[in-house]
């Protein structure tokens, strides 16, 4: 499982929408959202930068944790 620290996440909404950017594009992806760590887990076949790009294009500030 890659860890990333996630700015910007306030809310079920956000949760949502990171979640759905990494299944979009790896439908098998499991996504774990901590809102209070901001923090992000996830265990996809998806590099660790293309996973923070998929992030970062949802508007959140992420890196590895």
């Amino acid at each position: 499982m890659q860890v990333f620290s996630v700015e910007g996440m306030t809310c079920g909404h956000c949760v949502r929408a990171v979640t759905q950017a990494v299944q979009d594009k790896d439908p098998a992806a499991s996504v774990r959202v901590d809102l209070a760590a901001k923090e992000v887990g996830v265990e996809s076949t998806l590099s660790s930068a293309q996973l923070i790009s998929l992030i970062s294009e949802e508007g959140y500030s992420a890196k590895l944790a």
